[in-house]
């Protein structure tokens, strides 16, 4: 087939010509280019109107060229779609720079990377078939990888993907992101000679990597400068514990994070914030000189030791004040880079394997190696609790060290607690002479960085703290209120309301609390000291998340309030999950659920036999109460029974005891009933529908709703397809919302007959897809 389009076109760099004004872009006119000894190959990061990677193969004297939106994985589960573009003349290799606006594909243009590359077959035949083996030999890629058209060879701009073959360079997406962990060009950011040549020659570069640093042993180390700044790896809170999988736990210390850049044996203490404490804890400084080494970035936590042996954070703070350092413990945990190695990309339990081996013959006390245990996550958890520390740390043993918050490093709590930002206090007593505070008022920055109030904290300081506290307070005083919500500023408490003085919200306080109440305050506060090392703009409610497979904490250590009949009842055949498990789950996700049940009607599905057995809808309490689901007012639809809302955690948590399965709400709130605040389009595919036509359709759908000025958010329907949700001004009434959508729908089948249908039933999308609009009508509910 290229031979034939050789023919027909014989120049094959006409299109790429016909896109460009050579006098205006300085990218290269090229010329077809003579055969070498080696195929070349080239990647370019392009940050155009969208960022994606430009892929190209030279074959035939051009660079045969793909788009690839998301850049190459090597995790073979990651097809990466790549959409064929025009040839591009040789000479394209070596670009990089800036194509300026107006001209086409304006934007910045680096060289992510680039080498050598071996067909597997004939690479004519594969182009022709659709399907092409080849190997890769570059600073960044390197194995074999495949290309496989999904389009038709006749279309405009030809479909294929992008994907890693299983091989020793296969590493899952979770482990190891090489568009994330390598994000700059080789040219101005060349890599390690020792993964050049390992790459080059296909070859695994532990030994030239095990004479340096010869308890790694790692094929993933490359020799590089030691970084002169360097980001510090943050944990996820979790709501769980981590899934299967090769996790070790630390304690989580309750201190100050410290990473050490140690250069030719001086070590420099910089903080999370990136600032140098070194002057602060020259006798900490000093005992890190002693280890011996040389060059190294060390990432740990600094604590002092309480009166029960553990590490205290208000003691750490009385340390500073008093200037004795001496008093610091070094707990060190991790060894991203170590002798003119960057270790970033090598497995956590081989980095702690060595960091492990240079501390195990230190004399100091006050630098110690951080232990981490392998056992039962639950029971080293409650035996933290028991211990009265604030939690631990579950690491994967098998993942790289990323400069940025990651789900490999989880934080497991024992009890709530996180930074809050001071906007304001109150004084002892309403005596505004006294010298010592009364309260804190509290806040954190929401996603629009407006500070939200959350309550206050009238607790946990001594006389000194307190008298220190309003000191600095006063320096800062103001006249408004820093806080963005009105309605919130008398809500500290009877006492305080009216008291409140408010300050610049500059001061970061860390506070250990029982809960969070459903209007987001936090209850039973109690104060552990101000945090000199972070941010007030960087203070964010801290919500934990439940990724796949873990095990609710609740499950492990939390006792319910919901008395639960028949808890080990088995509710899924196919897994042996149980009511427990069920009731267990719905309450460690309860804050998540709530913000979308309350206020709306909600319709529950019940299953009593589980999910293999009969499931129906319940819409009104009818004989059967569940306790805590509201009775709506009746008037919300005349001429039926009143309908139900779960706005509280304990009610989802009895709606499980009650054997609900499924929360469904209307897409209308309570107080406007009447005009719907949400559109759902449920991409619903027919028989003979692949999964990637349903996930490209729904994109197709959104495409359309971003054109027509409309937001939309992805979730999953429960059953085959996907939802997309349309937040929405309630302003208009159902008959025009759902004609709205309806119109939409038809308009897809219109210009896309192929993949759209506008009837529902089963015969009508055979091989097509049907998007519901009916959800958008009166009555109608979508599973929340």
């Amino acid at each position: 087939m290229l031979s034939i389009l050789m023919r027909a076109a014989p120049d094959p760099l006409s299109r790429y010509r016909s896109k460009r004004k050579f006098g205006h872009t300085p990218e290269p006119e090229g010329v077809i280019g003579d055969a070498g000894d080696s195929l070349s190959f080239v990647i370019q990061k392009h940050a155009a109107s969208r960022l994606h990677y430009d892929f190209r193969l030279e074959l035939d004297g051009v660079m045969l060229s793909w788009a690839v939106p998301k850049g190459p994985s090597y995790d073979p589960k990651e097809k990466r779609m790549a959409v064929r573009v025009e040839d591009h003349p040789i000479s394209y290799n070596s670009f990089e720079g800036t194509i300026p606006r107006g001209q086409y594909g304006a934007g910045t243009v680096i060289i992510w990377d680039r080498g050598t590359w071996t067909a597997h077959a004939d690479p004519k035949s594969g182009l022709t078939a659709g399907k092409l083996v080849f190997t890769l030999h570059g600073q960044k890629m390197a194995g074999m990888w495949e290309l496989v058209r999904i389009g038709k060879p006749d279309d405009r701009q030809v479909a294929w993907l992008l994907f890693k073959k299983k091989d020793a360079y296969a590493r899952p997406k979770q482990e190891y992101d090489i568009v994330t962990a390598l994000p700059d060009s080789v040219i101005t950011k060349p890599l390690g000679q020792a993964t050049r040549a390992a790459t080059a020659a296909g070859v695994s570069s532990r030994a030239a990597v095990a004479k340096t640093v010869p308890a790694t042993k790692n094929d993933a180390a490359v020799k590089a400068p030691l970084p002169e700044k360097l980001g510090p790896q943050l944990a996820t809170l979790s709501a769980g514990l981590p899934p299967a999988g090769e996790w070790s736990f630390e304690i989580k210390f309750d201190g100050y994070r410290i990473m050490s850049r140690i250069e030719k044996g001086i070590p420099r203490l910089i903080t999370r914030g990136g600032h140098d404490w070194s002057s602060k804890m020259p006798a900490l400084v000093r005992e890190i000189k002693t280890l011996g080494i040389q060059s190294a970035w060390l990432d740990g936590e600094i604590v002092v030791m309480g009166a029960n042996g553990t590490p205290s954070f208000n003691a750490l703070q009385n340390a500073f004040d008093r200037a004795s350092s001496q008093d610091i413990v070094y707990f060190v945990f991790d060894l991203p880079f170590f002798d003119g190695f960057d270790l970033r990309q090598v497995p956590l339990r081989d980095r702690r394997e060595l960091l492990k081996s240079l501390l195990d013959n230190s004399q100091s006390d006050q630098v110690r190696y951080s232990a981490d245990f392998q056992a039962d996550p639950a029971s080293i958890l409650q035996s933290a609790r028991n211990m009265n520390l604030e939690g631990l740390i579950a690491k994967r043993g098998d993942a790289p060290y990323v400069c940025a918050r990651t789900e490999t490093w989880l934080k497991l709590k024992c009890r709530r607690r996180q930074e809050f930002v001071i906007g304001g206090f109150t004084d002892r007593n309403a005596d505004r002479k006294a010298s010592e505070i009364g309260s804190l008022l509290l806040g954190v920055y929401d996603s629009e960085r407006n500070l939200v109030s959350v309550g206050s904290v009238g607790t946990g300081w001594d006389t000194k703290t307190a008298t220190d506290l309003k000191a600095k307070l006063v320096a800062l005083q103001a006249k408004a209120s820093p806080f963005s919500s009105p309605a919130k500023k008398g809500r500290w408490s009877r006492r305080a309301a009216g008291s409140e003085r408010w300050v610049a919200p500059e001061l970061v306080a860390e506070i250990d609390f029982a809960e969070w109440t459903e209007d987001a305050q936090i209850r039973h506060a109690t104060f552990q000291g101000l945090r000199v090392d972070k941010a007030a703009a960087e203070v964010v409610r801290e919500d934990a998340f439940m990724a796949a497979g873990v095990v609710p904490l609740a499950s492990a250590m939390h006792v319910s309030t919901t008395k639960i009949t028949n808890p080990q009842r088995v509710i899924d055949a196919s897994t042996g999950l149980t009511k427990l498990d069920l009731v267990r789950y719905y309450e460690s996700v309860a804050s998540w659920m709530l913000p979308h049940l309350k206020g709306r009607p909600c319709s529950l599905v019940r299953g009593p036999d589980g999910i293999g057995g009969e499931l129906f809808f319940q819409k009104h309490a009818e004989k059967l109460r569940i306790q805590d689901v509201k009775d709506l007012d009746p008037q919300l639809w005349p001429g039926h029974e009143p309908l139900l809302e779960v706005a509280t955690g304990k009610a989802i948590s009895a709606c499980a005891q009650m054997n609900v399965i499924e929360f469904h709400t209307w897409n209308a709130l309570v107080k406007a009933i009447g005009k719907p605040d949400r559109l759902i389009f449920d991409i619903d595919p027919g028989e003979k529908v692949a999964w990637q036509q349903v996930q490209e359709s729904a994109q197709l759908v959104r495409s359309l709703l971003t054109e027509l000025g409309l937001e939309s958010w992805l979730k999953t329907s429960g059953g085959k397809g996907l939802h997309l949700v349309v937040p929405v001004t309630p302003r208009y009434g159902w008959a025009t919302v759902k004609g709205f959508s309806q119109a939409v729908v038809e308009h897809l089948a219109r210009v896309i007959p192929a993949r759209f249908v506008a009837k529902s039933g089963p015969s009508n999308r055979v091989g097509k897809i049907f998007v519901d609009f009916l959800r958008n009508g009166h009555g109608a509910t979508t599973a929340a």
